[in-house]
């Protein structure tokens, strides 16, 4: 790993020559908000913003993605012929993600990349990604990224972190496809001895302003029974809408349905995001519904999260701490609370059964 420095009169240049190499994302203001977009020719990512609503696990995972094309015309030697849709893997860079939707997407992997089965689509995609971090210097009151095993500087699914430091970013190398991207842009000046010590001490100052945590040193011995008949689901789940915000808004997620459309003779099988949180997402065939009422939905939320995450892969919480589903949940339905309820009663060793 080595520290380059990047004077920001230097930085619309190098992301010029960047462009060259890669196709550059980065957070674009729309109207009130600021979201991942394609930049174009010129354009920088705003790095005013705290944080996007949306994390960009859409890069990686679009909200709807045609997998395979087909026609059902059958003049045609080639109908009812699944074919594979063309999809742009070329090198592309994400400037500005934070740290904590970066390691994001670590987690995801261990769904989509498996020794069982690997999601090309998924994995193409993610591959082809430079993951160019922007550290956290001022937290959202709503950050617990700390107590989740991530944090405003952390580098776990980075290329390269950038820390503002006044009239330069430091650029901390962290792998080859991060250091293509900086050869890419032209930045060649080694950062001094001191740089180092300058990152840890902002990182020590970012860390320091965040107020929120989550309780979760009992989840992993904790009966799983004994968690999934609590007595606390009914008032957790009691105000849910089933609106879907917190799964849709979170970097974690990643549940999809498959769907095939059709318009005349041509069909396309697409992916789409669907929502643990909606009555059809584990609807059978037969009507039977195991998820039927939404105290069953958002105890599998958070069971899922919380518990099952936990044990199956030993690598802590599904969740990192971003806090965007407490800040957008319209009924004010808070995962750090119910996280403590979770911690709290397996720490106590009780089964509360529901009445």
């Amino acid at each position: 790993m080595k520290m380059i420095a990047i004077p920001k009169k230097e930085w619309p240049a190098g992301l010029a020559k960047a462009a060259g190499s890669f196709r550059l994302f980065g957070p674009v203001k729309e109207k009130e908000f600021h979201s991942f977009k394609r930049l174009e020719n010129g354009q920088l990512p705003d790095f005013s913003c705290q944080n996007t609503r949306l994390s960009p696990k859409h890069l990686v995972y679009p909200q709807s993605e045609v997998m395979l094309t087909y026609s059902l015309d059958e003049s045609r030697p080639d109908h009812h012929i699944m074919k594979e849709a063309p999809a742009d893997t070329s090198p592309r860079a994400v400037l500005g993600i934070r740290p904590c939707d970066a390691k994001a997407f670590v987690l995801v992997r261990m769904n989509f990349d498996t020794p069982d089965y690997k999601d090309p689509y998924w994995l193409r995609a993610y591959e082809s990604t430079t993951f160019v971090g922007l550290s956290c210097a001022s937290p959202c009151s709503s950050c617990f990224c700390t107590t989740a095993g991530c944090g405003p500087f952390h580098e776990e699914g980075l290329d390269v972190l950038l820390a503002d430091a006044g009239d330069h970013f430091l650029a901390k190398v962290l792998t080859e496809k991060g250091a293509a991207w900086v050869a890419a842009g032209g930045w060649t000046q080694t950062a001094d001895a001191k740089a180092e010590g300058r990152l840890a001490d902002l990182r020590q100052a970012a860390e320091a302003k965040i107020a929120s945590q989550v309780q979760t040193e009992s989840l992993k011995a904790a009966d799983t029974t004994a968690l999934y008949n609590a007595g606390f689901w009914e008032e957790v789940s009691f105000a849910c809408i089933n609106c879907g915000t917190c799964t849709y808004s979170c970097p974690t997620c990643w549940c999809f349905d498959i769907q095939d459309e059709t318009r005349g003779t041509s069909g396309v099988r697409m992916k789409n995001w669907d929502s643990c949180m909606y009555p059809l997402f584990t609807l059978h065939g037969t009507g039977h519904n195991p998820r039927g009422t939404k105290l069953h939905r958002v105890r599998q939320r958070f069971m899922h999260k919380l518990k099952y995450f936990v044990d199956k892969y030993d690598r802590g919480i599904q969740c990192v701490g971003c806090g965007r589903c407490v800040r957008l949940c319209p009924v004010n339905i808070d995962i750090r609370r119910v996280c403590g309820l979770m911690n709290g009663l397996a720490a106590s060793g009780e089964a509360c059964a529901i009445d």
